[in-house]
């Protein structure tokens, strides 16, 4: 399991989770169309940390960037992206605090 910071947010990946769905799963916006590293439509400033990729991606990775539907995290990463929307892992109790469900 690989720690992900984000903007507003940080999260556990999952193990065999890439980093687009875990970004999804925490409620995160992240635009994407093929989901293997051909269109660069996910591309998303890496602010810190090392990923890796399987497969060397055919869209451009420029340096401080990252293709998240298609790396694999190696170390704490820190990312730009924000969170949009409340999980289902999450619940809001009677005074409106947001909280992991357990």
């Amino acid at each position: 399991m690989s720690l992900v910071r984000t903007t507003d947010d940080y999260f556990q990946l999952r193990d065999g989770e890439t980093l687009l769905e875990g970004l999804e799963r925490t409620g995160h916006q992240v635009e994407y169309q093929c989901r293997s590293g051909y269109c660069g439509s996910c591309r998303i400033p890496l602010v810190y940390g090392k990923v890796a990729y399987k497969e060397q991606p055919l869209a451009y990775v420029g340096p401080g960037e990252v293709l998240p539907c298609c790396c694999t995290v190696l170390e704490p990463i820190m990312v730009d992206c924000q969170r949009v929307a409340r999980t289902e892992e999450e619940s809001v109790d009677q005074f409106g605090f947001t909280g992991l469900n357990p």
